[in-house]
């Protein structure tokens, strides 16, 4: 069964090409598609397309058929080419007639797009509490940690003195930006292109406010053929904030890895969070770190893959964005799972805590000997001179005590200033609004 099927019968070979692998992903999509058309079905009533004792039997056909996707007992049937026509199938067999005129006001294009911004934001939900429980562990450890003195590096030379406080706060930081920025990739997918039809609107008294409401969408997008332009563009907005988060995950593990070897010794781990060699009995690798690394490394080329594929096309639908969905859709399982595996590692890490005792790291403390010299009247550049020296004759030795309280430095992490920061973003998604929204329809509130 296809919505557009005239009974003409189709090459084997072009449909194959063409549906590609669009049935495999719709089974993701198929929760979204129900609670859609459950939204379109109420509008159609409203304006009497539908009859009121006809949206009876679709409202409690289609909440069935939900019931069957959460219990997995939903698939989408051989000859049947995507989870739009399936579940328009379901409902004709069950209801006859009645069920053929769901698509009333509609079109697969604005279809597909609701049923992919409905999946979206369930998935941007589901990694942002993902990013919460890795932001808690960071926070923790730094606060655990913050005593701890590590070097600091530029140029991959001993530098200054750093911390284990301002490692791990550094990346709790960077993970709650990551979140004001999907956050605004947010907003672009919460408005609700529901009656946009084929991208040129409907001779239907179509009431698009009301489906915006009744899907907890948080605006409309208004225009009918920017609503169809959105395609490509709204997947382009939130790969690029995944990609921004998984360039803070991929640093992470890149530091976790380096850290971990030998030859730096800030970290470690037990066994039975590393893997071993087949012909080095005392190797134990980071290998999760180093999945996590590739992973996120393959995520950031991601955003430009869309563009590839949709940033030329003329306005209008086209089947090209059909590829879209082969690379977004499976995007958030592998930033969720690299997340995961993180916020794993790192509740289980095991800190070095007299790595300075190493005579390799008594430079790290030249710039506190400066700037003592510069507190008690010696100009900048004279006092940078004599320390200069000092360490050219072998004779540097600094006795002094750390002074660094500014905000954000070794003194004083302000890591609750970092927690404020990310509340206020997680607070601007609003998901109870949604779920909320979904219930009602569900007719679970």
């Amino acid at each position: 069964m296809k919505l557009w099927d005239k009974g003409t019968k189709i090459n084997q070979n072009v449909e194959n090409f063409t549906v590609g692998k669009d049935r495999e992903l719709d089974l993701q999509l198929a929760p979204f598609d129900v609670l859609g058309s459950l939204a379109h079905c109420k509008m159609l009533t409203s304006i009497n397309l539908l009859e009121s004792g006809e949206f009876t039997l679709v409202e409690k056909e289609l909440q069935k058929i939900f019931t069957d996707i959460e219990k997995g007992d939903f698939l989408i049937e051989e000859g049947i080419e995507d989870v739009h026509s399936q579940v328009e199938f379901l409902l004709t067999q069950a209801l006859g007639d009645v069920g053929k005129k769901i698509h009333s006001g509609r079109s697969r294009n604005d279809q597909v797009l609701l049923d992919l911004k409905l999946f979206t934001r369930h998935q941007i939900e589901q990694l942002v509490g993902k990013a919460q429980e890795l932001f808690k562990v960071l926070i923790e450890n730094s606060e655990k940690y913050k005593d701890i003195l590590i070097p600091g590096y530029t140029h991959l030379q001993v530098a200054m003195p750093s911390s284990f406080g301002l490692w791990f706060g550094a990346y709790a930081e960077a993970l709650a930006d990551d979140l004001a920025l999907l956050q605004a990739a947010f907003k672009l997918v919460d408005q609700n292109p529901l009656g946009s039809g084929a991208g040129y609107g409907s001779s239907f008294p179509l009431n698009r406010k009301m489906t915006t409401e009744l899907l907890g969408f948080d605006d409309l997008n208004y225009n009918v053929v920017y609503a169809q332009m959105g395609r490509g563009k709204m997947e382009f907005a939130v790969l690029s904030a995944l990609s921004n988060m998984a360039y803070t995950i991929g640093k992470l593990a890149m530091d976790a890895c380096l850290y971990n070897s030998q030859n730096f010794g800030f970290i470690s781990f037990a066994d039975e969070f590393t893997t071993g060699s087949s012909i080095m009995p005392h190797k134990k690798n980071p290998d999760v770190f180093e999945l996590v690394r590739a992973r996120a490394n393959a995520l950031q080329v991601l955003p430009a893959q869309i563009q590839a594929v949709s940033s030329n096309l003329p306005s209008g639908y086209h089947r090209d964005y059909q590829l879209t969905k082969e690379f977004f859709m499976p995007a958030f399982d592998q930033l969720i799972s690299c997340l995961e595996m993180t916020q794993i590692m790192l509740s289980n890490v095991k800190v070095n805590k007299h790595l300075l005792d190493d005579e390799k790291y008594q430079y790290l403390f030249t710039v506190e000997m400066v700037n003592e010299l510069v507190l008690k009247g010696v100009p900048f550049r004279d006092a940078y001179k004599q320390v200069g020296a000092l360490v050219e004759s072998g004779d540097f030795k600094f006795d002094g005590h750390l002074n660094h309280q500014h905000e954000g430095s070794l003194g004083n992490l302000c890591n609750e200033e970092i927690k404020q920061k990310l509340e206020k973003t997680i607070s601007a998604f609003n998901f109870s609004k949604i779920d909320k929204a979904y219930q009602e329809l569900l007719g679970r509130s």
